[in-house]
């Protein structure tokens, strides 16, 4: 070991591994396209270093000695394991491969899209596992995307964290919805909500989401220098459209989240009478996993599960 090289190269090795399989300088030279001195003095330098002579004269050319046979298989060993080390990976092969994937996601969500994203996970990976994570203001995402906790963060945001890759899934313009036989749904149209009356009436709003972040609604509405009346926050968003059922709430969501609550609750949605931007989904993930086959293939189900909710 102390006679090794700082820098052995991986050439000789392939050299060594040649002369000891093909028992013939002129034939390895052949191979590699190199002259037959060059494999000669090659032989010498490994000589040097391995303290035998690998190849010695026999009765029908050369023949490897005792020290040379037995190195024959680590070379082999180590030429195969660098090609490994440096192959091209091939596509995610969903059907036959096995795999678990950590998604992070709010139930802000539509109700429909993280259903259809299992739906089409367990179709087109029936062997893989996903796990689906909660997001929560305690929840410090961006660290588990860069220790590989997470795989994936599905949420909206206004301006997503610039260092993380990303890419836009769905946007879902802003509405509010109330109960449809309170007093002032009752003598409002849908189209009629002032502002004054935005701000003044009782709201519902979710909790603090995400680790700094307190939402679209409220961050564009002190850029506005407005406040709404919280009168109730909660973490479970889910639930929040039955909370307006049997009281005089509020609720300011996107119209597509609320597609759903319409057909079962009897709610009315109102155009909010100031020009929020629309909710913007992202998926983002971390560099650790952004040339992965299997993550881009994860990613494209995302993507193609988004495009089928927006497609509805």
């Amino acid at each position: 070991m102390a006679n090794l090289p700082n820098h052995l190269d991986l050439h000789l090795i392939r050299i060594l591994y040649l002369l000891l399989s093909e028992r013939n300088v002129s034939r390895v030279a052949l191979k590699l396209n190199q002259p037959q001195p060059s494999i000669s003095a090659s032989l010498r330098k490994l000589r040097d270093l391995t303290g035998d002579q690998l190849l010695v004269r026999g009765g029908r050319g050369m023949v490897p000695t005792p020290h040379g046979e037995s190195l024959m298989k680590p070379a082999k060993r180590i030429l195969d394991e660098t090609e490994l080390l440096f192959e091209r990976k091939l596509p995610f092969a969903s059907q036959q491969e096995s795999r678990t994937f950590h998604i992070a996601a709010p139930d802000s969500l539509d109700i429909q899209f993280l259903p259809n994203v299992v739906e089409r996970f367990r179709r087109e990976s029936p062997k893989s596992r996903i796990v689906i994570h909660g997001l929560g203001a305690e929840v410090d995402y961006i660290r588990q995307l860069s220790d590989g906790d997470l795989d994936l963060v599905i949420a909206n945001w206004d301006e997503p964290p610039q260092h993380l890759h990303l890419s836009k899934l769905f946007e879902d313009p802003i509405i509010c919805a109330m109960r449809a036989d309170s007093p002032y749904a009752k003598r409002t149209a849908f189209d009629a909500m002032t502002l004054e009356d935005y701000l003044s009436l009782p709201h519902v709003a979710p909790s603090q989401m995400l680790s700094g972040y307190h939402g679209v609604i409220d961050a564009h509405l002190e850029r506005q220098h407005l406040r709404r009346n919280v009168v109730v926050e909660s973490a479970y968003f889910g639930l929040m459209p039955y909370m307006l059922t049997n009281t005089d709430l509020v609720l300011t969501t996107g119209k597509q989240y609320m597609r759903y609550y319409e057909k079962s609750l009897q709610l009315k949605t109102f155009t909010v009478p100031i020009k929020f931007p629309p909710l913007r989904f992202y998926q983002l993930w971390h560099e650790r996993v952004h040339h992965a086959p299997e993550h881009k293939w994860l990613r494209e189900q995302i993507m193609a599960a988004a495009k089928a909710l927006i497609g509805k």
